[in-house]
C-alpha cells in the first residue's frame, strides 16, 4: 500500500491545494496542529476515561493502557455516558477552531469557512478488530453539501500497530457508493472493496488528514494495548447548504445548554447563529435502506447488524422501530453468548 501524498509543502498554495484535493480527494499534513494544545486535551480526556475505568490502574496515565473488560462502543449507553463528559469540555470544541486549521481551510475553500458544531471524538479500544470502523463515506451522515471536508486529527502518535485511517484515493469522484450494515462507527460499510486504491501511513501527534465527504475511508484495527483517541471536525463554505443535523451535538447526546453550562468562554458558543445559513432538509432514505437491511440480517442471525440496531435504539424517532430493533438486538446478543 502506498503512503499518503504529503501536502505539507503546498499548505500555503491555494491553487495546488485545490488541484490535489480534486484529484486525490484528500490532503495530508505533517505538524499542522499545535502539539501542546492537543496534548493538553488528550490528558483531560484520559482523566475522564480513567475515572470511568477504561484504563489499567497503577499504570502512568499518558500510556493510555486499556482495560479490555470495560470495552464499549458508540452509541451504547455506557459509552455515551463517558463521551458526554468529554463533549462538555470547552477545549474539545475549541481545538477545531485553531487558527492554523481555519487558515488552511480558507485557502482551500476560497471563502468564509464554516465549522459544523457537531464535532466528533473517537475512542477506539484495542484488540476488538470486529468493531474497526468500516469503509464508508461521510456524506451520508453529514449531507447538506457534498463539498464538506473532514479534518481527522490524532491526539497522539499513531504507529502502525495502533491502526489509524486509510483513504481510497480518487473515490470521491464516483458519487455515493452502495452500502450495507456493518459493525463499527457509523454502522454501515461500502460494498465495493476498491482494491488497489488505498493509501495510508502512521501518524504523529499534530498531523492532520483532510478529506472530501465522498472520499471512502476506513479505520485500521487497533492491535496495541492502548486506547486510540482522535477527533473529527467538518468544514465547508458558509455559503453552501447545510443539514440541520450538523447543528446539534453529535449523536444528539445532549442539548447545547447542558454542554455549555460550565464553559468560561462564550466565544465558541452558538457561533453559527450569526450567519443566515442555507438549511437543506436531511434525506433519511440512506438510513431507511440500511435499517431495513439490518432487520433482515438480524432475523437471519447475522451479527453484522448489531451496530445498526444500536443506532436505531439510541437515535430513531419511531418508538415502534426502536422496540423492533431492541427485540432483534436481544436475540442477536443471546446468539452471540451461545456461540
Amino acid at each position: 500500500m502506498n503512503p499518503f501524498i504529503d501536502s505539507t509543502d503546498i499548505a500555503d498554495n491555494s491553487l495546488e491545494l485545490r488541484k490535489r484535493m480534486e484529484l486525490e480527494g484528500y490532503l495530508f499534513f505533517r505538524g499542522l496542529m499545535p502539539a501542546d494544545k492537543l496534548e493538553s486535551l488528550r490528558r483531560q480526556l484520559l482523566d475522564i476515561v480513567s475515572q470511568a475505568g477504561w484504563l489499567k490502574k497503577n499504570v502512568p496515565l499518558n500510556q493510555a493502557i486499556a482495560e479490555l473488560n470495560r470495552f464499549c462502543v458508540e452509541p451504547e449507553p455506557k459509552y455515551n455516558e463517558v463521551y458526554l463528559q468529554m463533549y462538555k469540555l470547552q477545549e474539545f470544541h475549541a481545538i477545531y477552531q485553531c487558527s492554523e486549521l481555519i487558515a488552511l481551510f480558507e485557502r482551500l475553500l476560497g471563502d468564509t469557512v464554516f465549522l459544523h458544531p457537531s464535532v466528533i471524538g473517537r475512542t477506539i479500544f484495542p484488540q476488538r478488530d470486529a468493531y474497526t470502523t468500516p469503509a464508508h463515506q461521510d456524506f451520508i451522515p453529514i449531507q447538506g453539501t457534498s463539498d464538506t471536508y473532514t479534518a481527522w486529527i490524532p491526539l497522539s502518535d499513531i504507529p502502525e500497530q495502533m491502526g489509524g485511517l486509510q483513504i481510497s484515493s480518487g473515490s470521491h469522484r464516483q458519487g455515493v457508493y452502495e452500502h450495507r450494515p456493518s459493525l463499527g462507527a457509523g454502522g454501515m460499510e461500502v460494498i465495493d472493496p476498491l482494491e488497489g486504491t488505498w493509501v495510508g501511513n502512521p501518524f504523529k501527534q499534530s498531523d492532520v488528514l483532510i478529506f472530501h465527504s465522498l472520499a471512502v475511508h476506513k479505520g485500521l484495527p487497533n492491535r496495541s494495548n492502548q486506547l486510540r483517541l482522535s477527533l473529527d471536525g467538518r468544514y465547508q463554505k458558509v455559503s453552501d447548504p447545510i443539514s440541520p443535523k450538523t447543528l446539534i451535538p453529535h449523536g444528539n447526546i445532549a442539548e447545547w445548554e447542558d454542554i455549555y453550562a460550565s464553559w468560561p468562554n462564550k466565544n465558541f458558543q452558538y457561533y453559527w447563529k450569526k450567519w443566515d445559513l442555507k438549511i437543506k432538509e436531511y434525506d433519511y432514505s440512506y438510513h431507511e435502506k440500511r435499517d431495513l437491511m439490518a432487520f433482515n440480517m438480524a432475523r437471519n442471525g447475522d451479527l453484522q447488524a448489531v451496530s445498526t440496531l444500536q443506532r436505531i435504539i439510541a437515535r430513531d424517532n419511531d418508538p415502534a422501530k426502536r422496540r423492533k430493533a431492541k427485540t432483534l438486538l436481544t436475540k442477536l446478543e443471546t446468539l452471540a453468548d451461545v456461540s
